[in-house]
Formats: structure tokens, sequence, C-alpha cells
């Protein structure tokens, strides 16, 4: 067989010349001569994760440099240094940090990819930041696919990409099979606040609304029907989405009006909520026939005997806003690529402090309390 490769030639980790491995390159039993890159050649051989990729040695290298560095190629991760050298922003910063175990890892809307850059990278916008770097932990399990990696990888940089943040530093470790579940991915995200706001879950002031920035449980039903197999009618998809963007238009809308953000992750509308009214130590009311939610996540909940307000969210935000300004931030937040459903839901009251109460569709109360137990597992 005759192969050309553009660049060092030289003979690359993984190389296997028998036969088996080079069918590939054959049609119909004849040689064919075609051109490859490194980086396609490499691709092309190394076709599982093994344990030599987390050595430290020539295979850790190349799967650095073919993978993590030529998709997330910038000025600040080119040295390939221990540490990134940053330049330090006007403004306080934040930081925050977040693992990620969800399973499957590839889900309608999304892959453990994108939830590893929406999740850090609206946490950081919850209290007003502009999100600017990432770092990208992964645990691999010997014998991953190469190509589900790669598929991974470029998911995060697109979602990088989109939430105007870089990839700046990183870490690959590789366990014998058996020894995790596929991949675990961790990532660390800074951002700079740069207006002077002050956005805490203990700022919550009676009077306020409570905003919904879409429709709820969105997520969870998703990863739901993927993990039991179900085959339910209806266009489940993963909300998985940065709303950083969102924020600064909120922020610029109304910037002393936003008093409490959160986006309602593991635990859903109803937990966070629970935890919002306990830090402001005031009392939230919610109507249930302002709830927000799709008819096919609603049959599937009703369905399966989940309650849709304890199932994740992965592109939503929760929003205190003061009562003069709470039509405003709403137009502005439907204005927003991933806001078009947003709603009043409730509003901060006096009455029972820390707890939060809906009012049903039939006219009757509940109180809403805390998740107990584990709705789903490996959720996000």
């Amino acid at each position: 067989m005759i192969v050309m490769i553009q660049g060092n030639s030289r003979r690359l980790p993984g190389y296997d010349p028998a036969l088996e491995r080079m069918k590939p390159f054959l049609t119909g039993g004849k040689i064919r001569k075609k051109t490859y890159s490194i980086r396609e050649w490499y691709f092309k051989m190394i076709e599982k994760i093994t344990l030599a990729h987390g050595s430290g040695g020539r295979a850790t290298h190349d799967l650095i440099r073919r993978l993590f560095a030529a998709t997330f190629a910038n000025d600040i991760l080119a040295p390939l240094e221990d540490s990134a050298l940053l330049a330090a922003p006007s403004g306080k910063l934040l930081f925050s940090t977040d693992s990620y175990v969800v399973d499957p890892l590839f889900f309608p809307g999304g892959n453990i990819g994108s939830l590893a850059v929406h999740g850090t990278v609206n946490d950081l916008a919850m209290r007003g930041g502009r999100p600017l770097y990432l770092s990208l932990g992964l645990i691999i399990e010997e014998g991953f696919p190469l190509a589900d990696l790669t598929a991974i990888v470029n998911t995060v940089r697109a979602c990088a990409d989109e939430a105007g943040v870089a990839v700046v530093a990183g870490d690959t470790k590789v366990v014998p099979a058996g020894k995790a579940d596929k991949l675990f991915i961790n990532t660390a995200g800074i951002a700079v606040l740069e207006r002077d706001v002050d956005i805490a879950g203990a700022n919550g002031r009676p009077g306020d609304k409570v905003l919904l920035s879409g429709t709820m449980a969105d997520h969870g039903a998703t990863i739901l029907c993927q993990q039991e197999g179900l085959q339910i009618t209806g266009d489940f998809q993963s909300d998985s989405a940065p709303l950083g963007r969102m924020v600064a238009a909120m922020i610029e809308a109304a910037p002393t009006a936003v008093h409490v953000l959160r986006d309602p992750t593991r635990g859903g509308v109803g937990t966070t909520l629970c935890e919002l009214a306990e830090a402001s130590r005031v009392g939230v009311r919610i109507r249930e026939q302002d709830l927000p939610i799709r008819k096919d996540v609603s049959g599937a909940c009703e369905l399966l005997g989940i309650d849709p307000l304890y199932l994740a969210n992965e592109g939503k935000l929760l929003a205190f806003v003061a009562p003069e300004s709470a039509d405003a931030v709403l137009a502005v937040i439907r204005r927003e690529p991933y806001g078009g459903n947003a709603c009043i839901i409730g509003e901060l009251v006096e009455d029972h402090p820390g707890q939060v109460v809906m009012e049903t569709a039939i006219g009757g109360k509940r109180v809403v309390d805390m998740l107990h137990g584990q709705a789903l597992p490996r959720i996000c």
C-alpha cells in the first residue's frame, strides 16, 4: 500500500502494518494511493484510547497536540505550558468549576461536551459575569472510541465559540477499563464582572416577580427517555444552551432591578426556588397554570409519575426582578435566541418565608418542597 503523509513522515504511535489495519485504505483488494495529513493519519490509525494515552509519554503528547491543541487553538493555549498566562481584566473576577457524568454521553440536543461548557459559563453568568476562559479536564476509560472523543471535543469547541470563551488549559487522564464509565469531564471557568451589580441568591425582596426564561424540564425529560429507552411520541431535545448574552441584555435593560439569577439544573425549578427562598428569607408564590412546559414533556412526566418541577434544565434561568422592571426585563429575555417562551410564574411575598407555595390549576395550594432522593441518576 502506498500512503503519502503531509508534513513529518515519521511512523506515528499506534501504527500497525497488519493487513487488518489497512482495510480502510484498500478498495476491491487493490492498493490505492491517497494523501493524508498527519492529523488525519493519526485518527485513521488510532481507533480507541489506550492506557498509553494517559502515560505522559509519546502517545499522550500526540493526543494532546493532534486533538486538543489543534481543536482549541489559541495564543494562550499554544505554548502548552503547565499553566496558562492570562491578562488580568479590570473589574472583579468570578470563578466556578463543575464536573459532568451524564449517561448517555450523546443525546438529542447535545452531548457531555455541550453540558460541560454551558454548565460552567451559565454558573458564571448567574452572578452577572462575562465568561472569558475555561479549563477542560477529562477522565477517559481505556477503550473509549477516538471518534466519539473527537466529536465531543469538537462540540466543546463549537459551544465555547458561541459562548465567547476560550479553552486555555486542560488535562487528560486515562483509567483502566472498568474503572470509570466511558468519560467524565470537569470544567472550570473565569469571568469578569464588568458592571457594579450585586446579583446573589440572598437578594430577593418581597414584591419581586419570578421569571422563568423558557419551558422547564426539557433536559431531564430527554435524558430520562434516553436512559430508559422509552419510545414516547414527541420531539424531545435537551435545552442545553449558553445564557451569558441573555444575562448581559437583562442587566443592560435594568442594572439594579435584577436581584437574583439562578439556573435550575439538578433538582429543577422546584428545588432551586426552595434554595432561593431560604437564602433570601422570603416566601415564593408561583402559579401552576403559568409554568411553561411542552406538551410532550408534560405527557411523559404524567405517564411516568414524575413531577416536572424537579427535572433538570440546562439552558434556562430563574430571575427575581423588581416589579416595576419585570415587564421590561421579560421583553428583553423574549428577544434572545433562548428566551422565546419566557414568562412570569409568580412573585416573592412576606408570608411563609423560606417556603415555596404553588397555586394549583384547580384553585388549591401546594407546598413545593426540595427534591427528596434522586429523581434521575447521571443527569448532567
